[in-house]
């Protein structure tokens, strides 16, 4: 396998080279996870690895866990097609969501991406806050957002919803419209998909994101699913996130389908996605203005005079106190992982001393 074709950097290389305990050790990328198993790419083919045990020792969160896309160190076994994971290269970025759940717990959908495709389809379960939401963690990942409008065969009035959409695509995020059926609109993904190039796909069950691989791929790889007529909503199709090569050399990331899509840790990305907002809030009279019933308030202004839409508002203080949640319960999380863990240090150094 070459890996530069798979997204292998020199800046990758010399992490590695730092990194790396001794010759016997290689490189490789996390092609697919499932329950804590790994399918790596390397030099030598594909190897199904796990994590050695003071990986999981040390690991203090879900996050230091490899993900799809991550490079890892590795060390082959004497065992035809297996391998041991000894550790995880920086990652350049990461798209995260909070898991399911009540504890705060970071989950990484895709690592080490350059463009991240959300994907929102143009009938009836069009999404604008959801769509905000999306934007939001995708700013804060690292990687260059795009959106794609899929559907668009299906829908009568495309102008009408290219312009909603755009309304709330800040910091220059092109919104892309197209048709996996009639193959419209897919010439205009060819600057995202490079060579040694990974492209994440994003978005709601029933969306097209199957669909749009196939098409990419030229092959018929992933199972497809009608969505219920009755919502216009879409079964989970894709079961698992997963790299994928395709023709041209660039690597798609196809993941389930997000009915449930929690922050996490996303400020910079909150003023990214609602840049329009921050811009007004800057002219407000009162720098901590809450923009309510304050005197003098942009914000407030800018919605009477029909400039500002009050459901983007209302969506702003929404995920602003999301965060401010998920901050909170995070921080208590970390005191109490690290308390356990020294606790558990003490308990094993007491053991050794009586032997």
């Amino acid at each position: 396998m070459n890996l530069e074709a798979m997204g292998l950097t020199k800046n990758l290389k010399n992490d590695f080279d730092r990194l790396k305990h001794n010759e016997e050790m290689i490189i490789g990328r996390v092609a697919l996870e499932h329950k804590r198993m790994y399918r790596v790419w390397t030099e030598q083919g594909e190897l199904l690895c796990e994590v050695t045990g003071k990986f999981s020792f040390d690991a203090v969160n879900r996050e230091d866990y490899p993900a799809v896309g991550d490079w890892v160190i590795l060390k082959p076994r004497t065992e035809e097609g297996k391998g041991s994971i000894y550790s995880v290269l920086p990652r350049f970025s990461k798209f995260s969501r909070k898991s399911a759940g009540r504890t705060a717990e970071e989950q990484i959908v895709a690592a080490n991406v350059d463009t991240i495709f959300l994907v929102n389809s143009l009938n009836d379960d069009l999404n604008l806050r959801r769509m905000e939401r999306y934007l939001l963690l995708a700013w804060e990942s690292g990687a260059n957002p795009v959106i794609i409008l899929s559907k668009a065969d299906l829908c009568a009035n495309i102008e009408e919803k290219l312009s909603v959409v755009q309304a709330i695509a800040f910091g220059g995020v092109p919104v892309i419209p197209i048709s996996a059926e009639t193959m419209s609109g897919l010439e205009q993904l060819g600057p995202y998909l490079q060579p040694g190039k990974t492209i994440a796909l994003l978005g709601s069950s029933g969306v097209g994101k199957s669909t749009l691989t196939n098409r990419l791929l030229g092959d018929e790889k992933q199972v497809v699913q009608e969505i219920r007529r009755a919502d216009d909503k879409g079964r989970h199709t894709t079961t698992h996130r997963e790299l994928i090569q395709l023709p041209n050399g660039s690597i798609l990331i196809d993941t389930p389908g997000m009915r449930e899509l929690q922050l996490w840790e996303s400020s910079d990305g909150l003023s990214e996605t609602f840049s329009d907002i921050d811009e007004l809030a800057e002219e407000c009279r009162f720098r901590d203005c809450q923009h309510t019933d304050e005197p003098g308030c942009a914000v407030v202004g800018a919605i009477v005079e029909g400039a500002l839409a009050p459901e983007r508002l209302t969506s702003y203080n929404k995920l602003q106190k999301e965060l401010s949640y998920i901050e909170r319960k995070a921080d208590k999380r970390a005191q109490t992982e690290v308390k356990n863990k020294w606790k558990n240090i003490t308990k094993q150094m007491r053991q050794k001393k009586k032997f």
